[in-house]
């Protein structure tokens, strides 16, 4: 724990010097070749986000470099990143793409961690929302019959509970929810189809993935949506998502059903992980002590990317409506979200072991 503290310590004096930091792009020794790490094997959701932006990266970074995608899957993304860590060289021909699964362990310590956030800058970063649905059987038709939930035991797949899942766990406890986990799904879409079968009562999915493969269950009576987890605006405020704005937040349930807003050690600890978990679900990093002119030139590319009428068409598709966080801001924003204090990362520690068995 005192090796992880010191980490984030190291990571906030670094992220804090980013603000301050403003050099001019003119003239940048780009690489004719950038390799971008993709922890992740092939199909998956990072990997479908990388594929997605390369060929735009590839358009406005100037001298329009090659961008190869290099996937290198384990440990849930510590092993692809930890390598990245060891190996990336600083010449701005290394940049690597991570999730909630790289960021999550790194909050929590993991002995598995070898990489440090003091050695990179993010140069974008790609939010998204997540809704949560129970089975049509359960007598529920919106979040507003959520108290008939009381009591009733409700199976969910799950990849492990210090996954993508477990600001969600916090969201079930806190509605008082008797949710079971089953760990061990290889994946959300994993726990999706336990839930189409029926061996799940309850599931919830990241937007694009509630967009392309739980609408159609939803039009078909097969699923009901209770509530979005919202997204964080410019003031880090939680609103309703744009790709559900007709779905109550979390928090609207919340105090529906109790009738004040959520608070103490479990809504801070809900809130940080949702926000590293969502709205910085995917991000693209650069070694921090690539030459300034290059990490300019790479920011500028990205921002005359994020202008692009086909990437704003297409990503709507691709990742939902939402708006990418990019150079300063998302270093700020970023390291606010990581940023855990000796006492609530206790607190997790205890909650992760009183309720799943589960020792950091």
């Amino acid at each position: 724990m005192k090796k992880h503290l010191k980490l984030l310590c190291a990571s906030t004096l670094i992220f804090g010097s980013l603000l301050t930091t403003t050099v001019k792009a003119e003239t940048a020794d780009i690489p004719s070749t950038i390799n971008w790490t993709i922890p992740f094997g092939v199909g998956g959701g990072t990997d479908v986000w990388a594929r997605f932006i390369a060929p735009y990266l590839t358009k406005y970074i100037p001298t329009h470099p090659t961008v190869v995608i290099k996937n290198q899957p384990g440990g849930g993304s510590i092993t692809g990143t930890n390598l990245f860590y060891q190996r990336a060289r600083s010449d701005g021909s290394d940049i690597l793409g991570t999730s909630a699964s790289t960021l999550f362990p790194f909050m929590l310590g993991d002995k598995r961690v070898r990489y440090n956030f003091d050695k990179w800058m993010p140069l974008m970063a790609s939010p998204t929302g997540g809704v949560v649905y129970v089975q049509p059987n359960l007598g529920v038709k919106s979040a507003a019959d959520i108290d008939k939930l009381n009591g009733v035991t409700l199976p969910f797949g799950s990849q492990g509970p210090t996954r993508l899942e477990l600001p969600v766990l916090m969201a079930f406890e806190m509605l008082g929810l008797d949710v079971k986990p089953v760990f061990g799904m290889k994946s959300r879409g994993a726990g999706r189809l336990a839930f189409e079968r029926g061996e799940a009562k309850i599931d919830f999915q990241t937007t694009s993935a509630y967009l392309n493969s739980v609408e159609d269950l939803v039009k078909n009576h097969k699923a009901i949506p209770l509530f979005s987890l919202g997204v964080m605006d410019e003031d880090g405020k939680i609103v309703r998502d744009p790709a559900f704005p007709n779905l109550p937040t979390f928090q609207e349930v919340y105090f529906q059903k109790y009738g004040k807003k959520p608070s103490g050690n479990e809504y801070t600890a809900y809130s940080k992980f949702l926000a590293a978990g969502f709205a910085f679900q995917k991000v693209i990093f650069i070694p921090s002590n690539t030459p300034n002119d290059i990490i300019q030139a790479y920011q500028k590319g990205i921002k005359e990317m994020l202008k692009d009428p086909d990437f704003i068409k297409d990503s709507i598709v691709q990742i939902g409506p939402y708006k990418n966080i990019v150079g300063i801001n998302a270093a700020k924003h970023l390291q606010e979200a990581t940023k855990i204090s000796p006492e609530l990362y206790a607190w997790v520690a205890k909650w992760l072991k009183q309720k799943f068995d589960y020792s950091l």
